[in-house]
This record gives C-alpha cells, sequence and structure tokens, in this order.
C-alpha cells in the first residue's frame, strides 16, 4: 500500500517535509463481513431471478397444454361431423338417384323350412 500525504495547501508528497502540516490518506476498504453480505444478497437477487423466470416458463407450459388438449377437442368434433356429412350426403343421393327409384320394396319371401 502506498503512504500518500497531502499538505494543507494541496500538494501531495511521498515523504514528510519540514515543517508543513501533513495528514496521512489511506485507502478505505470494505471489510470481510461487508463483503460477504453484499456477496449473499447478490446470490439471493440471483435466485429470486431464476426462480421468477422458472414460474413463467411453468406457466405458459400449463398454457400450451391447456391449448393442445382444446385442439385435439376441436379436431375430433370436426372428424365425427365429418361422418356426419358422408353420412347424410349418401342419404340424399341415394334417395334422389334413378337406380334406387327403380328398385322394388324389400319384403320377406318366405323363410328357410327347417
Amino acid at each position: 500500500m502506498r503512504n500518500e500525504y497531502v499538505s494543507r495547501r494541496g500538494v501531495v508528497t511521498n515523504s514528510w517535509s519540514r515543517n508543513q502540516n501533513t495528514v496521512r490518506h489511506t485507502g478505505k476498504r470494505l471489510g470481510n463481513l461487508s463483503l460477504a453480505a453484499i456477496f449473499g444478497i447478490m446470490v439471493l437477487i440471483v435466485g429470486l431471478i431464476y426462480a421468477t423466470q422458472s414460474v413463467k416458463a411453468t406457466s405458459y407450459d400449463y398454457e400450451l397444454s391447456n391449448i393442445e388438449e382444446e385442439l385435439s377437442d376441436l379436431q375430433a368434433k370436426k372428424e365425427d361431423l365429418a361422418v356426419e356429412k358422408a353420412r347424410l350426403t349418401s342419404i340424399a343421393a341415394s334417395e334422389n338417384s334413378q337406380v334406387a327409384a327403380n328398385m322394388p320394396d324389400g319384403q320377406v319371401s318366405g323363410y328357410a323350412n327347417d
């Protein structure tokens, strides 16, 4: 550590001078306890930031899973409606077809004898 002396006139010297008022200045330093406290607070802040970011990611994951579930439900409804459309279309087509109009009504002609 370097000792610096400042005279009353503001002149900085490294040695004592004769018949002049001098003041010895030493650098200010933090103690061990202060450094440990600052380090602990910084670790706590980083931990809190990490925790908030992980909570945000988890909430986004829950939202995404809910949206995917809703999407799969809508796709299942779409498939059901497509089947219903095909059934109704085939019934309408068979009622309007010329071949179906020429067919005789179904009747029981008889039963086989045992």
